[in-house]
């Protein structure tokens, strides 16, 4: 490990065209081109990383954090890092935000304490041109104040098995939501939430269900049933993936904080 530099990265993305954060064996990830810039500034030697969250297909991220192990002989800085990445990610929607150098017991996974998540509607009869792959099209109108009424049923400690994937293979469906906040400007409909960890398609399927609820089809209290029934069955769809982003990630101490 002494022969490691390890440095965190702070990146935004469109994720649009590529199959998520994780490398498969088939598909273009988000991974795969961020390794890949990363082994191009230490003339293709190649470096490992581990993210904050792995987003899937579609999903953006405003300010993932990514920590790569460099070799330490190559000595580099913020500048080399940050403008040399990026431009070898050139032609892909993807940037390097910031970076910065930590320790090698610090991890972008396992050293974060809260996650925060964007979803974003756009709330109109006609389909979207401008905010194509970047939000879900709902055509009937929503009501936030009954949506809100219907998301503050899942604030705190709870037994998310309603709201996560058939799929997942987290330990606990238990989580504490830290942050579910409905906001409308003009015709965008904005859901925030953030909490330590989420469960696969957690945040995709609390959305799905609040669309019902804003849409009048659900009364709010459906909310607290189906959150109670501890079965996926009780829930609404999982919403698009076009509408979420990943916006933020905290840590006891900010790596990218200045002085």
């Amino acid at each position: 490990m002494a022969d490691i530099a390890r440095w965190a990265i702070r990146v935004e993305y469109d994720g649009s065209g590529f199959i998520g954060w994780q490398k498969q064996t088939e598909g273009l990830s988000v991974q795969s081109v961020i390794e890949a810039a990363a082994a191009r500034i230490v003339g293709g030697r190649p470096v490992a990383s581990v993210t904050a969250g792995r987003t899937d297909t579609g999903v953006h991220a405003a300010g993932i954090v990514v920590h790569l192990d460099f070799p330490a002989d190559a000595r580099l800085d913020l500048r080399q890092i940050r403008d040399g990445m990026s431009y070898f990610l050139k032609p892909h929607r993807v940037v390097v935000l910031e970076a910065a150098p930590v320790d090698l017991e610090w991890s972008a996974r396992f050293s974060a304490i809260w996650r925060r998540y964007r979803y974003t509607i756009i709330n109109r009869a006609s389909r979207p041109v401008l905010q194509i792959n970047q939000a879900w099209h709902v055509k009937r109108p929503i009501d936030i104040e009954i949506m809100q009424q219907g998301a503050d049923h899942l604030l705190g400690r709870h037994d998310f098995t309603s709201f996560r994937a058939t799929a997942c293979q987290a330990k606990s469906p238990v989580r504490t939501l830290e942050l579910l906040s409905i906001r409308r400007e003009g015709e965008l409909v904005t859901i925030d939430t953030q909490a330590r960890s989420f469960l696969h398609h957690q945040v995709r399927n609390m959305v799905g269900s609040l669309a019902l609820v804003g849409t009048k089809q659900w009364h709010h209290e459906r909310m607290a049933e189906a959150l109670a029934a501890r079965d996926r069955r009780a829930a609404g769809p999982t919403a698009p993936p076009d509408g979420l982003c990943l916006m933020e990630v905290g840590y006891p101490e900010d790596p990218f904080r200045k002085g």
